[in-house]
């Protein structure tokens, strides 16, 4: 990979390499997405019409409000929730080209069920740390991660890619296994209207754990205000933490610290969801992740620039500039990286989390899971 001289401008961040060679043929192919739009190649006249579709994260808005394009692309962009995205991807009409997904669903569609036909990109348009994932009841004598031994805890989708986090992280810093507890899976999910119903890949229960279905009628969170439970394991605040009901809190109660801490003892960021492409449409246009990647990773540094020099104005938080400079401070200047390489640790820590809870039927590897052509791409950096 070419790299840029060492004072390059930071402007140039994520500039993305053309690295695979898939790249060359994006480029060939598509042309500058600077020259006029009334200009076109021989090849593709109006250019390849593509549905992308996913959640409208500010890292996307500039490929979503069009000031970045797929090269070679007429681009239609569609929001959707991730369980709706999973459920079409793995048993629905699959005719989104272009698709936000749960990676570690998708991990289990490929690993247990044979799923093929959509291939992952190396760009993560979601991840967040899940220290703040773990709600107690405060009557229940949970202080810290080892008090939930022995206790029942609810959730509404055992094999999201959130649960499959919390619990890693629990077995590998604090010696709390699935094994120890009792698994209630509630029946409604309060979250249902944010991400959509929970599909198949995300319910997996495994052999060897004690787990109870909730009582009809009642989501996660009223399994935790009525006693039900006795802690909640899920991806969104339940109802009663953001009624602010007092029995319900963060087993973490400052998470910010236990998360930094987190990551500087690992150099982990949990990755939540990945970017997956149709094959068909990757064999008849084999030019297309080189330039879905490039894409994405040029919405993503629009958005950095931007929140690096207007956060501060825009972004409705009275210390963003501060909590701005700290996340670089510890994290890095790239610190929501794409690319296999410097996602290599996290993917694999999430692989053997995977295997480890007897989720996935053996333990995957990145080169088997990821489009063999996105393998060595890059982003480069000053």
């Amino acid at each position: 990979m070419k790299k840029e001289p060492k004072g390059a401008s930071r402007r140039d961040f994520i500039k993305t390499a053309a690295v695979a060679a898939g790249a060359a043929g994006a480029l060939s192919a598509c042309g500058n997405t600077s020259s006029d739009p009334g200009e076109s190649s021989d090849q593709q006249p109006e250019g390849l019409p593509i549905t992308v579709a996913g959640y409208t994260y500010d890292r996307l808005q500039p490929l979503i409000d069009g000031r970045v394009k797929i090269d070679g692309c007429s681009l239609t962009y569609q929001k959707g929730g991730i369980s709706d995205l999973n459920t079409h991807v793995f048993s629905g009409p699959q005719t989104i080209e272009v698709t936000e997904i749960g990676l570690h669903p998708y991990m289990l569609a490929f690993a247990n069920d044979g799923f093929r036909g959509y291939s992952l990109l190396p760009i993560f348009p979601l991840r967040t740390f899940r220290h703040k994932s773990v709600f107690i009841r405060t009557d229940r004598g949970i202080d810290r991660p080892e008090d939930l031994r022995g206790k029942r805890i609810a959730t509404p989708g055992y094999s999201s890619t959130s649960l499959t986090w919390i619990r890693g992280v629990l077995a590998d810093e604090y010696g709390v296994t699935p094994q120890d507890v009792t698994w209630v899976v509630s029946k409604k999910d309060s979250s249902a209207d944010i991400s959509g119903s929970v599909s198949k890949q995300e319910n997996v229960i495994p052999d060897g754990i004690e787990v109870v279905e909730g009582p009809p009628g009642l989501d996660e969170s009223d399994l935790l205000e009525s006693g039900e439970v006795d802690a909640l394991f899920h991806a969104i605040e339940p109802r009663a933490f953001i009624e602010g009901d007092p029995i319900v809190a963060r087993l973490f109660p400052d998470t910010r610290q236990a998360e930094r801490a987190y990551f500087a003892k690992t150099g982990i960021f949990p990755i939540m969801h990945a970017v997956a492409v149709r094959d068909d449409v990757i064999d008849e246009n084999p030019w297309l992740p080189a330039a879905v990647f490039n894409a994405y990773s040029k919405a993503k540094q629009m958005n950095m620039e931007h929140l690096k020099k207007m956060g501060w104005a825009m972004i409705s938080l009275p210390w963003f500039s501060q909590e701005y400079e700290e996340t670089r401070e510890l994290m890095g200047d790239n610190f929501w990286p794409y690319g296999i390489e410097p996602n290599r640790k996290t993917l694999e820590t999430l692989f053997r989390y995977s295997y480890e809870q007897g989720l996935a039927g053996r333990e995957l590897t990145i080169e088997e899971l990821f489009h063999p052509s996105t393998l060595e791409f890059a982003e480069l950096a000053s």
